[in-house]
């Protein structure tokens, strides 16, 4: 199963609910792939930074299927890393970035495949990042990940790519829940990440592959 993260604010946590969607994988004995088209990942487990060529490079290169393999990195026991690499999408190369192209390689390399796509309209847009995206969308799952809070509900409603439901990464103290969420959105919430300090420790010492959270893996139950 193909499942591509993504949204349409920065800082509403995508990186962190794709990398502990595909821990929580890989710790139920699933042969799990995350792939970073965001760069965060590597930070996020605890990773040196990749030297070598990643998923971005071989997109714009527009490499052969079977070489999307050799870029793996291996993070924990059946979870591997496809990194970002050195190739930004920064507009350089000739035409749009075949998302379906990019699915359609990913397709044998795991049993489960986790994209962290992260920010639509974010740093990577120009280079068609957001035809990426919508390329991805469509070959699987598509989450929107969002928090309750007015400015990513408001971006959310403004033709973004195809979503089949939504991430709420939940803040204590917010006016809205899930079911408002639900409403604004016209989309199901399929997962409740809570924002607790637990996680941001987690994070912050690279630990979250290695010793995933129960509060992270109870809210994405639905998802796995």
């Amino acid at each position: 199963m193909l499942q591509t993260l993504w949204s349409l604010k920065g800082g509403v946590g995508v990186s962190v609910s794709a990398a502990a969607l595909a821990t929580s994988l890989a710790h139920r004995g699933r042969d799990t792939l995350l792939v970073d088209l965001a760069g965060d990942q590597p930070a996020l487990l605890g990773l040196a930074e990749p030297a070598g060529p990643g998923v971005l490079d071989w997109l714009v290169a527009r490499g052969e299927p079977d070489s999307l393999s050799r870029l793996r990195v291996p993070v924990v026991d059946r979870l591997g890393l496809l990194p970002s690499g050195r190739g930004a999408v920064d507009g350089r190369h000739p035409g749009p970035l075949d998302g379906g192209r990019l699915a359609a390689a990913l397709d044998g390399l795991a049993e489960h495949v986790v994209v962290d796509a992260g920010v639509v309209g974010g740093r990577f847009t120009v280079g068609g990042h957001a035809a990426l995206v919508a390329g991805l969308a469509d070959a699987g799952r598509s989450l929107l990940v969002t928090r309750a809070c007015y400015l990513a509900l408001r971006r959310g409603v403004q033709e973004p790519p195809r979503a089949d439901g939504v991430v709420l990464v939940a803040d204590a103290g917010r006016g809205l829940d899930r079911h408002d969420v639900a409403a604004v959105l016209g989309l199901p919430v399929l997962a409740v990440l809570e924002a607790d300090p637990s996680v941001a420790r987690r994070v912050d010492a690279g630990l979250v592959a290695r010793r995933p959270l129960r509060l992270l893996e109870r809210g994405l139950r639905e998802l796995v």
